[in-house]
């Protein structure tokens, strides 16, 4: 009061004055309030802000993490730019449709996003109580859906397959061996409660062993975190979890082939449920966009086992689709016809750049080709030490944008699970019957009516270099 008093004595603006006398009082009447509301959110702000990109706030618009009166006040815009705080991520949309006050308008938009899976929505299946309490012990989030096939006159072949999300568990500029080390211990624990919930198969995430540092265009520290896929540190500690929990694990890791010049490939490694090696996949596709500097590390893939495999694993045949590769149709269609029945598609993808295309993408190659696919995505913000540029004008940064997260479950029959949250990690299971994918192809025949041969066709044809497109012009078309 005595400040206002002051101020108001030596100020030759009656207008400053009224302003000033205006903004205390209103910041008086709602103190108390004010300072309830940030010790309530204080630790959600601090969650939220820890999985923020900076590089996409809006200078212009007021977070919702402002206390109320500066939100509400006439220096709204001003506290706005002054604020550090992003306004918060989504936490997921299915947070938004249990926000759906009708329950029959929350069932058709759930039946019309989601699908029907044997004439319903596709059925939470109880998470027994040890997985429940490792994930809520450790902070993660866990979830099992079920996919139910038609009686056949096959016995029921159901399998419980799993992937998780999550974000890096050390700074990136801690050592590289601490980095790895923290992230083998959150996956240790992510393992343990799949296991407790019957998990068959799990999937980790893109690179799951380090921050997704390919935005940087720095070679060192990241090329560090590569390891043979074989005798690597990460693949040997795997087999220990798969053999622990008579589990087949796929393991995305950043690989140096020893055997030819210590080149580096993004892999996925499968080990057996006994703890071998059964064989790997390389990353088939390269995106050069945006912050997606990963031809700077790697090539694509050489195909080690002759092209798209096929692992013939205990519990079901699975395919492995890295990341960009969920973009292009024809990558997902050779993992159906090598007979996968299981594609996981362990990803590393952000924001705005492809999330329109995330719920879609997994699902339609679902449908296309008769299998189930898993998809999973990190989540988090990842800094690193030093700026980089993206070549679009806009000034340097630290961050590569927020991981959303969002990892689920699509099955053949269009129909596909709630996903994981955009800020939390997490592990989703699926309990499913696998002959729901011969029931598919036998019900849809998409399989059996493609035209293989002339799509093989016109791919070589395209791949000549005589190519010309086949256009038919109208002949009484004219010029504008």
């Amino acid at each position: 009061i005595k400040f206002v008093y002051v101020f108001m004595i030596n100020t030759t603006s009656k207008i400053s004055a009224i302003l000033c006398v205006f903004f205390f009082f209103f910041q008086a009447e709602d103190g108390i309030r004010d300072a309830q509301e940030s010790r309530g959110l204080g630790d959600v702000y601090k969650r939220q802000v820890s999985t923020q990109s900076t590089g996409d706030r809006d200078a212009h618009m007021i977070p919702s993490a402002l206390p109320r009166t500066l939100r509400a006040s006439p220096f709204r815009h001003l506290a706005a730019r002054m604020s550090t705080q992003a306004p918060p991520e989504c936490h997921s949309l299915e947070s938004v449709l249990e926000k759906i006050p009708d329950e029959q308008d929350r069932y058709d938009a759930r039946r019309i996003i989601y699908g029907l899976n044997q004439g319903g929505l596709v059925g939470k299946a109880e998470v027994p109580a040890a997985a429940r309490t490792i994930a809520d012990q450790h902070g993660f989030d866990i979830d099992m859906y079920k996919f139910d096939a038609a009686d056949d006159v096959r016995p029921p072949r159901r399998t419980k397959f799993a992937v998780t999300q999550n974000e890096i568990k050390a700074p990136t500029d801690a050592p590289v061996g601490k980095q790895i080390d923290a992230l083998l211990d959150w996956h240790e624990k992510a393992v343990d409660a799949a296991a407790a919930a019957g998990t068959n198969i799990i999937c980790f995430q893109e690179a799951f062993n380090m921050p997704f540092a390919f935005c940087t265009r720095e070679k060192l520290p990241w090329t560090g975190f590569a390891e043979c896929a074989e005798t690597g540190h990460s693949i040997q500690w795997c087999q220990e979890m798969a053999a622990k929990h008579n589990m087949v694990v796929v393991a995305p890791i950043l690989e140096r082939d020893d055997s030819h010049a210590e080149t580096l490939w993004n892999t996925a490694v499968v080990i057996g449920n006994n703890g071998n090696i059964i064989g790997k996949d390389r990353k088939v596709h390269i995106p050069r966009v945006g912050d997606f500097n990963e031809s700077t590390y790697y090539m694509e893939g050489d195909f080690p086992m002759g092209g798209w495999p096929t692992f013939d694993t205990q519990f079901g045949k699975i395919g492995i689709n890295i990341c960009y590769g969920r973009h292009h149709p024809l990558n997902w269609m050779a993992h159906g016809l090598n007979g996968a029945e299981i594609v996981f598609n362990p990803s590393a993808t952000v924001g705005a750049l492809s999330e329109p295309m995330w719920p879609i993408e997994a699902r339609c190659a679902a449908i296309a080709n008769s299998y189930f696919v898993a998809g999973n995505n990190r989540v988090g913000t990842e800094s690193f030490p030093n700026e980089f540029t993206s070549g679009d004008k806009k000034p340097a940064k630290r961050d590569f944008g927020h991981f959303y997260g969002s990892s689920y479950v699509a099955s053949p029959d269009a129909s596909r699970s709630p996903g994981l949250s955009r800020v939390q990690d997490g592990v989703i299971i699926a309990d499913a019957d696998l002959n729901l994918c011969r029931q598919i192809r036998d019900a849809w025949g998409i399989q059996m009516t493609g035209r293989h041969s002339d799509y093989a066709d016109l791919l070589d044809w395209y791949s000549s270099p005589n190519f010309e497109p086949n256009i038919v012009s109208d002949p009484s078309r004219r010029d504008l």
